[in-house]
């Protein structure tokens, strides 16, 4: 019992959906298997430059944008089952349309506007002012029915990436029920808890989640003048989210005392941990970065083998190129594989999915997503496969670089000396091109120097290779199909950036994405040793990585940099400004910048994510086993709530990696099942002794379990700011040198 409680008191689902998920979701009411039709019109002709684009790439865009892949019943279970604290029905709420990027960081989709009452069902939901979404304009225009586009895409939400449709278990008794209580109060939906918090409130309507909602931002090159009320053609498809707040989306506000909130808020603006529904236990939020230059991306991938489940996807053989996606690189099973799977970790066959982990909350050994019995049993996976040649053809095309010297008003921060430009071109030559240099672009080795390998490192510090990538950096055309990445797989014991991202496990064999990564990440070397701080003294200490695949980062690509801060692979670089105009992005750039280059600059252990108030987890009886529920509510029950226990108090100031790292996967190891032993021992003890300290001494009271927690981390690094000190050793004049050659690519 004690394990179990443990098991429940440190993950963030524990909080919201403990996770019944698997057979919940076999119940949930889904379409029969059928035709899911690609629609062939430009609805998003502004967006993206206004590129032109063939038929196959307009529909790729559209997938993008509107295919959510049969999800809404996925986000609509995470609803029924969050009590009342994630509703992404409730993120539409019309009334705050004027400052939905303000407070989410989200696009208001144009051709909408805010609603002036509610709809029969007492929700407040965007009304149409100009859409071309067929669920409103007055034309149809594809040459399928247009109950068939309904089906597919559902209707547009009024922000972009989301999409409604009617909720098919909303019959006559879930439709009595809710008209009851906005009978009582019209505002019910939004105010009324006993009946929002209900598990398992039908819903009038389920929101889906297109892949452009993670993805979709302001154009760096036509900034809206006012993010609130952007145009199509202040939008980019492939600029990513740089502004989505993830606390404020996916938990509803005034939950500071919960520690789910505590979890999902240390996520900086602009990142999300991708582990996190199909949880390795390892909270890790990673930049939902820009997708530049797909194209030469391709064409410089470094061949891989793969094997097994790897060959089911599409476009995949025994022995192929694939670029390396994710911060680690563990997607590597090519750009079609690597689409698809995107779709299944936002809920795409949910079904299959949710039976090979404990969703959100980890604690089981995970299995395999079969892409193979996806591709034979869901027709939403089907219809998702049979896009993504179109969404890649789509990026292709689309993923050109944003010049800071094309952006309005760009020209006034390109100012610098020619002699000033031609000495960065040369620092960057020499300490930089290396790893930010697409392979295309390089000089060509000596005999028998193959890439990626002792012999290639050696040579690219040499004087040989330095003094003709100076030559090359300077040629007009260096820019040109230049992913300014090796896009190579890169020890993090070498980066000596934060690991946590470089130790997901879900790509793994035997794990959730094994049919995802190929084999030749799968037997990666281990990485060596690295040293990490103890979040409270700053005490370091060794910590050896793990092999198998996990230890690396893959090089990021430096396109279009100037638009793209804060920096390094968790957004922790740099001042998060908020602002996307020019003015903002050049301000954004300028902060990070010289905090990669002035390390001194950065918080260092003031960037440990730590919770910013007491908090607790609560936890309703229908989470827990019966008997387990009774055990725990003895120690852990509130006052007047027979249904309910609050596992805590976490005091303010603990670092959220401490608990939310906890490895919870089953195992029989003697050594760890030692750990978690005396764990639990010390941890009930403290639980205890702190409900009666006040705040100063419950905190000093926890730092007293911080090496038993150790043991047991999946990832005891906890400084986020830290590491990729390459150029560092500049003098400061060539660091301002290096600067004005950075932001002009």
């Amino acid at each position: 019992m004690q394990r179990s409680n443990l098991y429940l008191m440190f993950r963030v689902a524990a909080a919201t959906l403990l996770a019944t998920a698997a057979t919940g979701a076999l119940s949930m009411s889904r379409p029969p298997p059928q035709d899911f039709p690609q629609a062939s019109v430009d609805y998003f002709a502004g967006m993206d430059d206004g590129i032109a684009l063939k038929p196959d790439e307009v529909r790729g865009r559209n997938s993008w944008l509107m295919w959510t892949a049969g999800n809404e019943g996925f986000w609509d279970l995470l609803a029924r089952r969050s009590f009342g604290a994630f509703d992404l029905l409730k993120v539409l709420d019309s009334r705050n349309r004027a400052t939905r990027f303000a407070y989410y960081g989200v696009m208001n989709e144009p051709g909408f506007k805010a609603a002036s009452a509610p709809d029969q069902f007492g929700l407040w939901l965007d009304v149409p002012d100009g859409t071309q979404d067929p669920a409103y304009a007055p034309q149809y225009r594809e040459n399928f029915p247009k109950d068939d586009f309904l089906r597919t895409y559902g209707r547009a939400s009024g922000i972009v990436g989301l999409r409604l449709y009617p909720n098919p278990d909303f019959d006559e008794a879930a439709k009595k029920k809710w008209d009851a209580a906005i009978k009582k109060s019209a505002d019910a939906f939004y105010t009324d808890k006993d009946f929002y918090s209900k598990e398992g409130l039908v819903r009038p309507y389920r929101v889906g989640m297109a892949c452009g909602f993670c993805h979709v931002g302001p154009h760096p090159l036509h900034p809206p003048a006012d993010p609130e009320n952007p145009q199509w053609q202040n939008l980019s498809s492939n600029i990513g989210a740089q502004y989505l707040k993830p606390a404020r989306v996916f938990v509803l506000p005034d939950q500071e005392n919960n520690f789910l909130f505590q979890v999902v808020n240390s996520m900086p603006p602009g990142t999300i941990d991708t582990s996190a529904l199909a949880s390795d236990n390892i909270n890790n939020p990673r930049t939902m970065n820009a997708i530049y230059q797909v194209g030469p991306r391709i064409a410089a991938a470094a061949e891989e083998a793969l094997s097994g489940g790897n060959l089911d996807l599409p476009g995949t053989s025994a022995t192929m190129k694939v670029p390396h996606v994710l911060k680690d690189g563990a997607d590597s099973v090519g750009i079609l594989g690597a689409l698809t799977r995107v779709y299944v970790s936002i809920g795409a066959a949910y079904e299959e999915w949710l039976k090979h982990f404990n969703l959100l909350v980890g604690g089981k050994g995970q299995t395999p997503f079969p892409v193979a019995a996806a591709r034979k049993n869901s027709a939403y996976f089907g219809a998702t496969v049979d896009r993504m040649p179109n969404v890649a053809s789509f990026f292709v095309t689309v993923s050109k670089p944003h010049p800071l010297a094309k952006a309005p008003g760009g020209e006034r921060y390109l100012q610098d000396s020619a002699a000033t430009v031609e000495r960065g071109q040369q620092l960057f030559a020499e300490n930089c091109a290396a790893c930010h240099v697409s392979y295309n672009k390089m000089p060509q080795p000596p005999p028998g120097v193959e890439r990626d390998t002792k012999a290639w490192d050696d040579w690219t510090r040499g004087g040989d290779f330095k003094s003709k990538m100076v030559a090359l950096v300077r040629a007009p055309d260096f820019l040109n199909n230049n992913f300014l990445s090796t896009d190579r797989r890169i020890p993090v014991s070498r980066v000596g950036s934060n690991a946590c991202a470089s130790l997901a496990s879900n790509a793994v064999r035997g794990h959730i994405w094994d049919n995802f990564s190929s084999d030749t990440y799968k037997n990666l070397p281990a990485a060596g040793t690295i040293g990490v701080a103890d979040p409270f003294t700053g005490e370091q200490r060794p910590y050896v990585l793990p092999g198998g695949g996990r230890g690396y980062l893959r090089v990021p690509s430096l396109v279009s940099l100037w638009a793209s801060a804060p920096y390094l692979h968790n957004n922790s670089v740099g001042l998060f400004s908020g602002d996307p105009s020019v003015a903002g992005r050049m301000a954004a750039f300028q902060d990070g910048i010289e905090k990669m280059l002035w390390p001194d600059k950065r918080r260092g252990m003031g960037s440990i994510y730590r919770t910013t108030a007491l908090s607790w987890l609560t936890l309703d009886k229908s989470y827990l086993p019966g008997p387990l529920f009774a055990a725990l509510k003895t120690k852990f029950g509130v006052p007047g709530d027979d249904h309910v226990i609050r596992l805590g108090p976490i005091p303010k100031g603990t670092p959220v990696n401490l608990l939310a790292n906890i490895d919870l996967e089953y195992s029989l190891d003697p050594e760890k099942l030692a750990d978690f032993a005396g764990l639990a021992i010390k941890l009930n003890a403290a639980l205890s002794d702190m409900r009666d300290l006040d705040d100063a001494a419950a905190a000093a009271r926890f730092k007293e379990l911080v090496p038993a927690l150790l043991k047991v981390s999946k990832c005891p690094d906890f400084v986020t700011d830290r590491g990729h000190l390459f150029g560092t050793q500049l003098s400061d004049d060539d660091k301002r040198a290096l600067i004005a050659w950075l932001k002009r690519l």
